[in-house]
């Protein structure tokens, strides 16, 4: 039988803390959701001034990375560039097509992944990694 590493509470709070330092030091309100490799939902923060639209755009993107195994921006560049079919995708795949979502991978293996939205969607992927950053 095969092993592989999974997230524990503390390193969930360790992302999260990370996340939220990068977006506190440039003013930024958000809304941060951490998921499992399944993507099921294990942190959500939103901070104040977050809107609260962004409270269900920012799991979705985390649950797109993990299930997807990459960055969610893959899935919006592939409609951006004319693949509109994608549109069609299953929930819970459609709610998130949007950049924002990065994957924790830890020895190789997709762990989970980090969902953040409130800002520019380049910030928005600026704020998840901070968080992921935090783990190492």
């Amino acid at each position: 039988m095969q092993t592989k590493p999974y997230l524990s509470l503390a390193d969930i709070k360790k992302i999260a803390a990370g996340a939220e330092a990068e977006a506190v030091a440039n003013n930024w309100p958000v809304v941060i959701a951490i998921v499992d490799d399944g993507g099921h939902l294990l942190w959500l923060q939103r901070q104040d001034g977050a809107a609260p639209l962004s409270s269900h755009i920012a799991p979705a993107k985390a649950r797109v990375s993990a299930l997807g195994r990459r960055e969610s921006k893959i899935y919006e560049d592939m409609i951006n560039n004319g693949r509109t079919a994608f549109l069609s995708a299953p929930a819970p795949m459609a709610d998130g097509l949007l950049e924002g979502g990065v994957p924790i991978i830890v020895d190789g293996h997709v762990v989970g992944a980090v969902g953040v939205s409130g800002v520019k969607s380049a910030e928005d992927v600026q704020v998840a990694k901070a968080g992921i950053a935090a783990l190492n």
